[in-house]
């Protein structure tokens, strides 16, 4: 056994390699003994390093109440306590909030009490695919909670916290932790796992990493700057003048409405705020053509509801954290089994159909590009298409679904007070302002050439990533 070799000239040696019986640990899955992995893992430990054991006062991961029970633990965001999960973290080391969801504070502080997260506690990845241990700093003043698939970290220091985020964020800690990790379609870290992944301590990781997240901030407000012209830009072609929200005060609060407003129609004083109506009237005073979208639709229908029970090929699925405004961004894809396909019916999407989010951030809007053609879709997305003589500009009603305009009306016509909603019918109904369709050209076109500034902006903060992962792993390996 000892004089056998493989010609490495044939096969990749990091799938098909030998070892010896004296080399095997308590694992016998040949992941955990891949040689490029078995190199680094000496090289780490060269270093004399820590564990990651050493650094931890306290451990926890958190659960996900019920969705079918949301009033029970659910809440909005402005009376709400921020719920965490893999999507809210970041391989920058700060918390994300774009797509979070909340619950009450009787939740917080009694069914999740335990998986409680507060300032300066350090937030791990510790199940699904993709990058595992992606680690962020719960920032200061902050208060929130997690899900089972996260875990909280007490340290009792932010500047340890963000420490040992910076190394776990490396493609150095990240390879260590996924060598730990068990489980083929759902990788995962239990405690011991985790907790044992090596930690090298090094101050200039966190001044890298410091010098980007400064960058991104940078790149980031001024993509942020250059996408918020889109919104003046549109409503101004359009003709629209959408008026200014009125103040929070009990006057306002308190109108008057006609019954026959109320004959058939909702009976909530949300909806039948002056202000929505008065949004209303600014669409009618457009010189451009109105009409109801489901005028213009050849095909609606809801996603699918299955069980999430992922393997590593078979029917590629789209999730709802894939949805985002104007793009679908897959970065991990994810499979159903191949049994599930019959069971899914026609909740596929081709391409250019339109895909809008029904639960969550509710009225997302994407048209489906070329490589999602043929992926499934879940319950919390509508899929529309339109029909052949619609007289409509794709690209340009993807821009009209997502602007300020049409969020504040998905926002009227939501239903649901914890978890909130839309149905087919109300995205039937949804209000139209069309000019000519080579006027919606022209506009589609000037705000495609504005998106790909913003692009611009954000390519260079993944550069900008990808440098300082290569210089931290140049200074923690020399």
């Amino acid at each position: 056994m000892g004089n056998y070799t493989i010609q490495s000239n044939i096969i990749n040696k990091n799938r098909v390699f030998i070892l010896q019986k004296s080399e095997l640990e308590k694992r016998l899955d040949p992941f955990y003994y891949v040689p490029e992995l078995l190199e680094l893992e000496k090289k780490v430990l060269s270093k004399e390093p820590k564990k990651l054991r050493d650094y931890v006062i306290g451990i926890s991961s958190g659960a996900t109440p019920k969705t079918t029970e949301s009033e029970k633990y659910y809440s909005e965001k402005g009376n709400g306590i921020p719920f965490l999960r893999v999507q809210n973290l970041s391989s920058t080391g700060i918390l994300e909030f774009d797509d979070c969801k909340y619950i009450n504070k009787e939740t917080h502080n009694g069914m999740l009490k335990r998986s409680q997260v507060k300032e300066g506690d350090l937030l791990v990845k510790i199940t699904g695919v993709g990058r595992m241990a992606v680690a962020s700093v719960a920032p200061e003043g902050f208060e929130g909670n997690i899900n089972q698939h996260v875990c909280v970290i007490r340290t009792g220091n932010k500047k340890i916290s963000e420490t040992l985020a910076a190394f776990l964020n490396t493609d150095i800690g990240e390879k260590s932790a996924s060598r730990r990790a068990t489980g083929g379609t759902r990788p995962a870290l239990d405690y011991p796992a985790l907790l044992s992944i090596p930690i090298i301590e090094d101050k200039r990781i966190l001044e890298i990493t410091s010098k980007v997240v400064e960058q991104k901030n940078e790149n980031e407000a001024e993509a942020d700057k250059i996408l918020s012209s889109i919104d003046d830009y549109l409503l101004n072609e359009l003709g629209i003048k959408l008026p200014e929200p009125p103040e929070n005060t009990l006057k306002n609060r308190i109108f008057t409405t006609t019954a026959n407003e109320l004959t058939g129609n909702r009976y909530d004083p949300f909806y039948h705020q002056t202000y929505f109506n008065e949004v209303l009237t600014s669409m009618e005073n457009s010189q451009s053509r109105k009409s109801k979208l489901g005028l213009h639709i050849s095909e609606i229908t809801y996603g699918a509801s299955f069980n999430n029970e992922y393997v590593e090929s078979g029917v590629p699925l789209l999730r709802i954290k894939d949805l985002k405004r104007n793009e679908i961004c897959v970065d991990e894809v994810v499979y159903l089994p191949e049994s599930a396909r019959n069971l899914l019916g026609n909740c596929f999407v081709k391409q250019n159909d339109f895909l809008i989010s029904r639960s969550g951030t509710i009225g997302i809007v994407a048209l489906v590009p070329e490589n999602i053609d043929g992926f499934a879709f879940g319950s919390f997305m509508i899929k529309f298409t339109l029909a052949e003589n619609s007289g409509i500009v794709k690209n340009f009603l993807s821009y009209y679904l997502n602007s300020s305009l049409m969020i504040k009306l998905v926002e009227r016509n939501k239903i649901g007070a914890v978890q909130g909603n839309i149905t087919i019918p109300t995205i039937r109904n949804f209000p139209l302002v069309l000019p000519a369709p080579n006027e919606q050209q022209k506009i589609a076109d000037h705000i495609t050439g504005i998106r790909k500034q913003a692009q611009q902006l954000k390519d260079k903060t993944k550069e900008a990533l990808k440098k300082a992962s290569e210089e931290i792993e140049q200074i923690l390996l020399s």
